[in-house]
């Protein structure tokens, strides 16, 4: 049975809920960001910012050079994540299938979904309506067979936009899709493409698989099966992992002795985080991260140790002798431990 997909990617989602939080903002070049006088990054930013070159993970300094007007909104990450909660609620009245990929984006299967006649298209368009009207900002989908080629469509018609692949349609989208829009394949690929006179996926698929696997190592594989619009994965619910928080400072600090000191703070922050957890998780070992000034970064954890002030302290101590030069962002979590997993592997022994 072909499967019914849907990629919904909010629209520039911080910057969008920041103007419809105020109203004044609205038509003026906003990114959401750090202050560029310190070591901002771009977030996100509207459409106004991007038509003067800004884009998200851009450093704040360059994006205030190419647009002086620029205003830079502090982000309030605990909103979005409000938000991006509400909008998963409104997926979940169509399908328990979802696979959120960050907090303004998922993949929804709704192959066995029953609303609108089982009408993908119907589905996604009601869902776009229902996050304008119930949130206040716009979303774009793409509807397709497959992921690969949803999330590929979600992008088509930005913003606000609908762009539905059907199996009938698949293989005339595809011939003339260029190779820059295939799934991991970045600025150096798409160079070395082009030089090799690939540009679309019909060019692509001249190639042998022996010969892409040649030219591109295990990646042409990939790139073989995606010229066909071949893509198997499944829509799935992620599971979590670990729990964290992290701090990055305006100044670098500068010994062991001022990054134990940031440690309570964090603590306290990662305490109420755990708290939110649901009874199908437990905590596991603790962690810590360090990334030095140089960007250089490591991660130590410790099985069988209580998520103490003390027990992050040790291990703060000894992930800092591993770089010993000053600090530019501090982390501590814990993994967690997935008790539906435990569930699903009793039944299937016993």
């Amino acid at each position: 049975m072909l499967r019914k997909i849907i990629h919904i990617d909010c629209d520039c989602f911080y910057a969008s809920i920041e103007m419809r939080d105020d109203p004044n903002l609205i038509g003026k070049p906003i990114a959401v960001a750090g202050k560029p006088n310190k070591r901002g990054v771009v977030a996100t930013c509207n459409y106004e910012a991007r038509a003067y070159g800004v884009h998200s993970a851009m450093p704040s300094q360059t994006a205030q050079k190419l647009c002086p007007e620029l205003i830079f909104i502090t982000p309030r990450f605990e909103i979005y994540r409000s938000i991006s909660k509400q909008i998963r609620q409104i997926f979940l009245d169509y399908t328990p299938i979802i696979e959120p990929l960050s907090l303004d984006e998922a993949y929804l299967d709704v192959t066995h979904c029953q609303l609108f006649n089982n009408s993908a298209t119907l589905i996604a368009k009601t869902i776009q309506q229902r996050i304008q009207q119930e949130i206040g900002i716009t979303a774009s989908a793409g509807v397709a067979p497959n992921k690969f080629i949803a999330k590929i469509a979600s992008d088509w018609r930005k913003p606000n936009g609908l762009f539905v692949v059907t199996p009938a349609n698949m293989e005339e989208f595809l011939v003339h899709l260029p190779v820059h829009k295939l799934h991991g394949v970045g600025k150096v690929t798409t160079n070395k493409l082009h030089h090799l006179g690939i540009n679309t996926c019909y060019d692509l698929r001249k190639w042998s698989r022996s010969e892409l696997l040649r030219e591109f190592g295990s990646f042409g594989e990939k790139l073989w099966h995606l010229a066909r619009g071949i893509d198997e994965r499944p829509v799935q619910s992620p599971r979590r992992q670990s729990v964290s928080v992290e701090r990055t400072f305006q100044e670098d600090v500068p010994d062991l002795s001022h990054c134990l000191t940031k440690l309570p703070e964090l603590l306290e922050e990662l305490n109420k985080r755990i708290a939110r957890l649901d009874d199908s998780y437990k905590t596991g070992k603790p962690f810590v991260k360090v990334k030095f000034y140089d960007f250089t970064q490591t991660t130590l954890e410790q099985q069988g140790v209580p998520l103490s002030l003390e027990s992050y302290q040790i291990l703060l101590e000894q992930a800092f002798q591993r770089g010993n030069k000053p600090v530019r962002l501090l982390g501590i979590g814990t993994r967690v431990i997935d008790l539906t997993d435990m569930v699903v592997q009793l039944k299937l022994f016993n």
